[in-house]
């Protein structure tokens, strides 16, 4: 007996989740004994050899020149966002940044799609009134302090919404190749920013390991997300892989033994409802 497709491209999705959210919870944790640039530099590194090699085995067709540029343009953006992240969640609690940059990375390009577009449905619209309650429980201040990381996972939120904005812009071509080239477009500007800081050595070689490790675990959740798609419904897959926070979440609490008040378990909750709520258009 075969499974359905819908079970099949949730099943893939859901692995999508499993590895977005773990590579995440690995990144911001290594990070707090590496810089954050030069890990991800490494992050890229590891990420483009797996993706290059399956583009090259996989003979498909190189992309157009306007989707390249548009992919590498993307990738910068996406990378530097990566590293921003990483030191969000090294710096602050994970299970409160992580959501922050989910949702923005999430609305922005709903927002963008509303300006070119029209308006969304009634479950985006809703996502956008917990997103809003979730960001204010989250940051607010309940000791005249702003919880540490938040305003760089907001910045992380923006550059993963310029990444998203840019894959859309390059339009359909080899996801090998997308991934290929977003990877390399997020190599050159984290290698350029740790060229011009001259940090080589904010690195053990445990965190090299773990860096090839967790671009590899990235670049497989994006492979798993676009089989995905391409086995199902593309609104569902986006739907359900947009919860791989509650990974890092779950991680950061399992593993730091992370803690929250009262309301802002209440914020975390409803950002991450927010984040499917958003994509789902």
């Amino acid at each position: 007996m075969f499974a359905s497709p819908q079970f099949v491209s949730a099943a893939y999705a859901l692995a999508a989740v499993v590895a977005w959210g773990t590579s995440d919870f690995l990144g911001g944790y290594a990070t707090r004994r590496a810089n954050a640039f030069l890990f991800t530099t490494i992050v890229n590194l590891g990420g483009l050899l797996l993706v290059a090699m399956l583009a090259t085995v996989s003979h498909v067709n190189f992309l157009s020149g306007r989707s390249a540029v548009w992919a590498l343009v993307g990738g910068a953006s996406g990378g530097a966002a990566l590293a921003i992240f990483y030191r969000a969640l090294s710096s602050g609690r994970m299970g409160l940044t992580a959501p922050v940059a989910a949702v923005l990375g999430a609305g922005i390009p709903t927002l963008f799609a509303i300006a070119t577009q029209g308006l969304p449905g009634r479950i985006p619209i809703l996502g956008f009134g917990f997103a809003a309650i979730g960001l204010w429980l989250i940051t607010r201040s309940e000791d005249g302090n702003t919880p540490d990381g938040i305003g760089a996972a907001v910045l992380a939120g923006i550059g993963f919404a310029g990444f998203y904005l840019c894959i859309h812009k390059a339009g359909e071509g080899s996801a090998f190749w997308m991934a290929t080239l977003t990877r390399a477009g997020g190599l050159i500007i984290t290698a350029l920013i740790v060229v011009l800081q001259r940090n080589f050595r904010d690195i053990t070689a445990a965190g090299v390991r773990w860096g090839v490790l967790t671009g590899c675990i990235d670049s497989l959740g994006t492979i798993l997300f676009v089989r995905a798609s391409q086995t199902g419904r593309l609104d569902e897959a986006v739907v359900i892989s947009s919860l791989y926070p509650a990974v890092t979440v779950l991680l950061a609490r399992l593993v730091l033994k992370e803690h929250f008040t009262r309301w802002r378990f209440v914020g975390l909750l409803a950002a991450l409802a927010a984040v499917p709520m958003i994509a789902a258009q």
